[in-house]
């Protein structure tokens, strides 16, 4: 295959997409544009231009894109209508972000006229399925380089003598073994690697960035009231917020309370067991409110089969799928529940717990008519319960009565 001319990287502007940077330029010969997305990290992008600048990238060639309110809008918030979580626990808020960093770069890579994409995901990873899929369904043309199956930098000493041979900085702490493996946006924090490898082993308090200590969280509860529009949520305490505006506010105020830690052994898609720790506070509130106002607003009916569809949409999210056809498909099943769900939660946030102590909508199917312990005024006929036991029972006595038959 022949070498690309030009190539837009995933650029970070840390030590590993750096030298992906110059390792593209070295072995292809080839120009290279970055593009470094704004997610809600929380670092300054500022240096990643620098950085890129200093590596040869000329300024109209290096993207920085603020994505936070895309990123939240079009892509959580649908997540979280479907009240995703893949095996039971993750909030999947790495997985939720891939695609729209690939959906950037193939954009970029039009813009540009490149004929290729990078990534700095490793081959042993989920994130180069994510990224690679989402590349393809988007521009099946397109030609995706991993450096980390391609190139021989195999070991992080290597890395450093191609940094130190090419004059790339290296920061004094990547000198020696980083802890652990950050990855960080306005959704969640999640930490891999070296301190976390061994599942018996506790994860050293310092691992937790985004979350103050549950144990430590103040003694005195808070309530926050969350309003929600279509499944969406759009208010915080009354007041109307952005998408990103209001995850930000409820990442400040699961941080305060300790909420939203996870500590996981979870299947990778490409066959492995992984260990991780995820810290999603504004997601773990979000999460409760959600299905808090579907408690009244969304019929059994309705309700049981999306949590049956649930457990299949968030693998396929977890799997780099979400520009496949199957998650859209569920997903207008997903927002087609969502038509009602609408009014506010009142969540109570304690110690490390987010939960639902009140919830109230114009959209409400509970009918405390119904369900009172008191006279109902003829509002439900409990009679009809007998008609309704015995058409139930009915095939359940005609298997007892071949058992008892058959001895």
């Amino acid at each position: 295959m022949s070498a690309p001319k030009k190539v837009v990287l995933a650029y970070s502007g840390g030590l590993d997409t750096s030298i992906i940077l110059k390792w593209l330029q070295v072995e292809y010969g080839c120009e290279v544009v970055t593009f470094t997305a704004d997610l809600g990290q929380g670092e300054e992008l500022d240096p990643a231009r620098q950085k890129a600048e200093m590596l040869g990238i000329r300024p109209e060639n290096i993207f920085i894109d603020d994505l936070r309110e895309e990123f939240v809008r079009d892509f959580v918030f649908p997540m979280f209508r479907a009240n995703a979580l893949y095996e039971g626990l993750y909030l999947l808020g790495t997985s939720i972000a891939r695609p729209l960093i690939s959906k950037r770069l193939v954009e970029i890579a039009e813009e540009v006229g490149a004929d290729a994409v990078s990534h700095g995901a490793t081959g042993k990873g989920n994130d180069q399925v994510r990224f690679e899929l989402s590349a393809y369904a988007l521009n099946p043309g397109i030609r995706v380089i991993a450096p980390w199956r391609e190139w021989s930098l195999s070991s992080r000493t290597k890395l450093l003598e191609f940094a130190e041979e090419h004059q790339i900085p290296i920061a004094k702490d990547k000198r020696g073994e980083a802890p652990f493996s950050v990855d960080a946006n306005l959704l969640h924090t999640s930490s891999e690697g070296k301190v976390l490898e061994n599942p018996g082993e506790e994860a050293p308090d310092y691992v937790y960035q985004r979350t103050d200590d549950p144990e430590t969280a103040p003694d005195t509860p808070q309530m926050v009231e969350i309003t929600f529009e279509k499944g969406d949520a759009v208010a915080i305490d009354g007041e109307a917020m952005s998408p990103a505006a209001l995850l930000t506010r409820l990442n400040e105020l699961g941080k305060v309370h300790g909420i939203g830690r996870l500590d996981l052994v979870e299947n990778r898609f490409v066959g492995m067991k992984s260990r991780g720790v995820y810290e999603t506070p504004g997601g773990t509130i979000l999460l409760e409110a959600h299905r808090g106002i579907e408690q009244i607003t969304l019929d059994s009916g309705s309700g049981h089969l999306k949590d049956s569809l649930m457990p299949r949409y968030a693998e396929l999210i977890y799997n780099g799928f979400w520009f496949s056809p199957e998650r859209e498909m569920l997903q207008a099943a997903i927002d087609k529940s969502q038509e009602h769900v609408t009014g506010t939660v009142r969540v109570k946030l304690y110690k490390g717990l987010a939960r639902t102590v009140a919830r109230w909508s114009e959209h409400s199917l509970y009918s405390e008519a119904h369900v009172t312990f008191e006279d109902d005024l003829g509002a439900y006929d409990q009679s009809d319960a007998q008609g309704f036991i015995q058409l139930n029972a009915l095939r359940l006595k005609l298997l007892a009565a071949r058992k008892r038959r058959m001895g």
